[in-house]
């Protein structure tokens, strides 16, 4: 049984032994330059090359075909991709499993969508993973897998508003003017996977400190102490774990992971950026 994702899964060296996933890369187009969402990105070279351009980073889904590669070397599999609210990536995944089903009907794919990305998807694949050494039938694997990301939270934020500003979310007078009064808005997933608004907090100390709280908001409905949290950040590991810390010391998550942003989560999450998922 193999799990497989898109390069927005982001991983630590322990996650990727544990799991054995396979990740399909995404690419990124910044001006004329074109980086290939593998484990070959500089990310820190992404960043810079985002931060000294004017134009919008554009991210191009993997094709159909990629994903029959990966398919036609497992005789099972479970694919976990990007929001397909933010991405064409699940559709490109069901395009593949529908065409290599028709070629070899004796395969077993099932896709699903995250409703989130970066830790989230992380969070879906450890769940997998768990699921899958416990010996459960596929389709108990599904129905609970499809359970826990019904539950799952997505929040996340942001350093810099320079690539929702340049894709066109946020006008450039709404940026100037939260960059001038150091807005930092605190983001989060909607149960169909799109992006809210959830707080303007000024500064990114106190947005840090409000996420924790934000987090609390959520206990009545959630049992923390069955949930993993998992934490990603784009280039500023000891935020992640200052956050970590503050996390730990007021809720009794089962266990909390923080992985490195890959090429897809910087592009969304920028340069400095937290996307936490539970």
């Amino acid at each position: 049984m193999k799990i497989i994702s898109d390069s927005c899964c982001d991983l630590n060296t322990e996650l990727k032994k544990q799991l054995d996933i396979e990740l399909v890369p995404l690419t990124i187009r910044i001006g004329n330059q074109e980086f290939l969402d593998d484990e070959s990105l500089d990310t820190k070279e992404l960043l810079k090359v985002m931060k000294n351009n004017e134009d919008s980073p554009k991210t191009a889904s993997p094709s159909p075909g990629s994903f029959i590669e990966k398919y036609k070397k497992n005789d099972k599999s479970f694919v976990v991709t990007l929001s397909s609210a933010l991405s064409s990536t699940y559709n490109h995944a069901m395009m593949a499993k529908n065409m290599i089903l028709e070629e070899a009907g004796n395969k077993f794919i099932h896709v699903f969508d995250s409703v989130s990305a970066a830790a989230g998807e992380t969070l879906i694949c450890i769940k997998l993973n768990e699921l899958i050494n416990k010996g459960l039938h596929e389709s108990e694997i599904i129905e609970k897998t499809n359970e826990y990301i019904g539950e799952m939270k997505t929040f996340f934020v942001l350093e810099s508003l320079d690539n929702l500003i340049k894709a066109g979310r946020m006008s450039k007078i709404q940026g100037k003017l939260a960059s001038a009064l150091s807005i930092k808005p605190i983001m989060g997933s909607t149960d169909d996977g799109n992006i809210r608004l959830v707080k303007k907090v000024r500064g990114i100390n106190k947005a840090l400190s409000k996420l924790v709280d934000v987090i609390g908001e959520e206990e009545n409905s959630c049992k923390f102490e069955e949930k993993v949290l998992g934490i990603t950040h784009v280039n500023c590991k000891e935020r992640a774990e200052k956050l970590k810390e503050d996390i730990m010391n007021q809720y009794s998550f089962k266990d909390i992971i923080i992985v490195e942003a890959g090429g897809i989560s910087s592009v969304y999450a920028n340069d400095g950026g937290i996307v936490l998922a539970f």
